[in-house]
């Protein structure tokens, strides 16, 4: 806890919030009971949202990706940690940009434009390669038809994923399985 002279700043447990939430409230006046509900909840909400400092950036990059870098005309550490955490909660089903955009604050064309420069590629081109990436894993560590494998992943079918796949490492999903799957023979 840090005082900064008549304010103290803190990140607050969830009891603190609920009781900070009532006070604030109690100040509002006379409400409706229904307003005051909606109110607690989005105070609740907007004082436990995660800070940038939940979101190390080093351990959601597998490493194939390019990391991302805070560079001028970038996204912000904070908005990157985001991104990173929506893209990979939203995998397995579509992921738009407009959505990603609104969860780092941007407008959708400056979202792209600030990404590209952050990673190195537009925003679809990335979260495809998250989508191979999880492929492999899953190739690599199970025996899950590829079918499955292809609706886990948020890919429309298994020819979209043998297409990706093929278009990304240069071999199909089959032939990398047997190369790298949990039966393949070291060299």
């Amino acid at each position: 806890m840090k005082a900064i002279g008549r304010v103290e700043t803190r990140k607050p447990d969830a009891g603190g919030v609920q009781m900070l939430v009532q006070e604030l409230l109690g100040a509002g006046g006379n409400g409706m009971a229904a307003d005051r509900d909606a109110d607690r909840d989005s105070l609740v909400g907007a004082v436990l949202a995660p800070s940038s400092s939940d979101f190390p950036l080093r351990r959601q990059v597998p490493p194939s990706l390019p990391m991302a870098q805070v560079v001028r005309g970038g996204l912000a550490r904070w908005q990157i940690g985001r991104v990173l955490h929506a893209i990979r909660e939203g995998l397995d089903g579509p992921i738009r940009q407009k959505e990603l955009a609104a969860a780092v604050q941007l407008s959708p064309g400056y979202f792209s434009r600030a990404f590209k420069q952050s990673f190195g590629m537009p925003p679809h081109a990335y979260v495809m390669r998250c989508r191979i990436e999880r492929a492999k894993a899953a190739l690599r560590t199970t025996a899950t038809p590829l079918c499955e494998i292809a609706l886990d992943c948020g890919l429309a079918d298994q020819a979209h994923l043998s297409r990706l796949f093929r278009r990304l490492t240069g071999e199909t999903p089959c032939a990398w399985r047997r190369r790298h799957g949990a039966g393949a023979q070291t060299m």
